[in-house]
């Protein structure tokens, strides 16, 4: 409301507002790791003001953990979701999770671009805990990531034709409001690519690398 409080559920880009739209998902489980990687830098002091570091860092955690684990719960077995996890197609799609998500399906779109967003988030999380001596955690969260990975970066999703404009394909922007190309013969959107599907496709790309070549830990900050 105008007046700051609380009016009801709503989603602008998802569903409903009682399912998940997995790129909001997303970008919140990226930007939670990312800030419990940003207040490591702060000084106590800097914190107090927000109930103290330990305070800060609990509920960061918690959604961090929440988030990531719900998406490797609800996501295909290959690491990419499909669009909204209460996307009405998926009940005719059978074991939809139990298997590679299919982005030429007569049902429901996937999104890759989730997926470029999400391994990220995955990667950071997994290096955080490993950091803290969580080993166990810590190796599932980033061996997910790098499933995710592993599958942007291949066989549909990465674009091999030097006449598309784009790098990841089968992205969505915006289903509820029909804004996605349906190719020719096919029932869902498919094939495209969107800006912000390619940008962190390639900043995880440049995270991994800095990772594996020990050229520093890249942040935001």
């Amino acid at each position: 409301m105008n007046d700051g409080n609380y009016r009801c559920p709503n989603s602008q880009q998802g569903y409903s507002p009682f399912s998940t739209w997995t790129r909001g998902l997303a970008w919140a489980m990226v930007g939670f790791a990312e800030q419990l990687e940003f207040i490591e830098k702060l000084a106590d002091g800097e914190l107090e003001a927000f109930g103290g570091r330990a305070a800060v860092e609990a509920f960061l955690r918690k959604a961090a953990l929440a988030t990531c684990d719900f998406y490797i719960d609800n996501t295909a077995s290959d690491g990419i979701p499909y669009w909204d996890t209460g996307a009405p197609g998926l009940a005719r799609m059978g074991d939809y999770l139990g298997r590679a998500a299919e982005p030429f399906n007569d049902h429901e779109p996937v999104d890759s671009s989730a997926a470029a967003i999400g391994a990220q988030g995955l990667l950071r999380l997994g290096h955080y805990l490993e950091q803290r001596g969580e080993r166990e955690p810590g190796r599932r969260y980033w061996q997910a990531g790098l499933t995710v990975i592993n599958s942007v970066f291949g066989d549909p999703y990465l674009s091999d034709d030097a006449r598309h404009q784009g790098l990841i394909l089968h992205s969505v922007y915006h289903r509820p409001n029909g804004w996605d190309h349906v190719p020719e013969g096919r029932k869902v959107p498919c094939g495209e690519s969107s800006m912000w599907g390619d940008y962190h496709a390639r900043e995880v790309a440049l995270y991994l690398g800095r990772v594996i070549e020990g050229s520093g830990y890249y942040t935001f900050f």
